[in-house]
This record gives structure tokens, sequence and C-alpha cells, in this order.
């Protein structure tokens, strides 16, 4: 065996026990006597804009997908890949999401709950055995594990939180094409310096979360008091071409 070949063996052998350690919770699970096992994640609790996002996903078989990890561990070019190869290989999966709004009305914790319940609801393979990241959700009826920092320890919860991971990313795209103003498709609506200075320059947007600190700073910075004051900031910049600076 050439070093060459010794390399990669051995670099096959650390993610194949990788792999199966990541797997643990679920082999418990079926060693309980439940076969189809679901994990649920979401994504898109901290940016400043757009909705939360979760999955679900039902695997009947341990899914020894290389790469397979939380989701913000891979690296963005591969995430797509390997939510398309969990598609693929679990019994079932969907997602569901809360808008701006209903973030703002219920906080972002219930938010990400009826997030989950959406996703949950719209399965076609209801799970036998759910494992969380650290949430219970009331409305599931059956035996469930909420586990801290599960996206990075349990298997399942890794590929919900990469299906729900891309599909997130992709709707901040098409917000980006709605709204070019703010650069979603950078950031994905996280308070990144380019997003803040937007904020700056143009006041919030209907897809921002009207009650987070740093919206309502850039809101009170233009002496803006409320969405139409958005609105019609958006529309004033569209007619004119002025880009709005802090009052100042």
């Amino acid at each position: 065996m050439t070093p060459k070949q010794r390399k990669a063996r051995n670099a096959y052998e650390r993610e194949r026990r990788r792999l199966h350690r990541l797997h643990r919770f679920e082999y418990a699970a079926r060693e309980r006597g439940f076969s189809l096992i679901g994990g649920i994640d979401e994504v898109g609790r901290g940016p400043l804009a757009g909705p939360v996002v979760a999955a679900c996903v039902v695997a009947a078989e341990p899914l020894l997908i290389k790469g397979l990890n939380d989701s913000k561990q891979v690296r963005p070019e591969l995430r797509a890949q390997i939510a398309e190869l969990v598609k693929m290989q679990a019994i079932a999966w969907a997602v569901g999401s809360a808008c701006v709004a209903e973030i703002d009305r219920l906080n972002i914790y219930w938010a990400s709950v009826l997030a989950m319940e959406r996703a949950i609801a719209s399965l076609s393979f209801a799970p036998e055995y759910l494992i969380t990241d650290a949430v219970r959700v009331r409305s599931f009826i059956g035996p469930q594990e909420p586990l801290i920092h599960g996206d990075a320890r349990c298997a399942v919860v890794a590929a919900a939180s990469i299906v729900a991971k891309v599909h997130r990313d992709a709707l901040m795209v098409d917000l980006d094409r709605e709204d070019p103003r703010y650069g979603f498709a950078l950031h994905k609506g996280y308070s990144t310096p380019h997003h803040l200075e937007a904020l700056r320059n143009h006041g919030p947007c209907v897809h921002h979360r009207a009650n987070w600190a740093r919206v309502r700073d850039a809101q009170l910075e233009l002496g803006l008091t409320s969405l139409e004051s958005f609105e019609a900031l958006a529309e004033f910049d569209d007619a004119t071409g002025y880009d709005a600076q802090p009052a100042g």
C-alpha cells in the first residue's frame, strides 16, 4: 500500500467511525424497538431578517453520508449536495417556516417551535421517535428526546439542520432578488457589517424583524416610526434614486 493509499484509507476509517458515533442516539432508539427515527432542527434564529425555517428528517436506516454534520460545520458548497443525499436516503422529510410577522408576534423561540410543528405536519410518514435540538415540540404526541447540541451529536438532527439551512438560504436569495438593497443573498439576513450599513442607509424593510434591537436602532436613526414609514422610504428611494442617510 502506497503512502497516498494509506492516507486515504485512514481518512475513510476516521469518517466511518465518526458517522457511527453520530448515530448512537438512533441506535439506542432502535434497540428500544423504534424503527422510524425523526430528527428536527431549525435555522434562522439569529438573523435580523427573514423567516425561521425548520426541517424534519425521518430515517429507517442509518444516514451514512460522508460529511454529514451540524450545518454550521459543513462548507456551503457541500451543504446542497448533502441535503440532496439526505432527501434520497430518508424515508420522509419536510420543511416548515414561521414568517417575520409571526416572529415579532410570538418571539423567536415560539416561532421556531411553530416552524417545527409545521414541518412535522407536512411529513408523509410520521416518526415513531423524535430527536430534537434541545427543544420539546408539545404537539408531537410520540416519545421525543430533546438533545442539547443535537445538531452536532445526532445524525438525523444534523441532517435536518442541513436541509433547513439549504432551504432558508434559497429563500433569502429570493428575497435579495425582490429587494437587492440589503444584500440578503450574501449574508442571509445576519447582522454583518454590510447588512448593518444597509440598514443605516435605507432603514428596515418588510422582511426585517421589527422587534429586534438593531432593526429598531436603524428605524430610530432615520426617524421612522412604523412599517408604513419603511415602505414610504423605499418608494422614495426607488422613485428618486436617493440613498437615505441617517439623520444628524
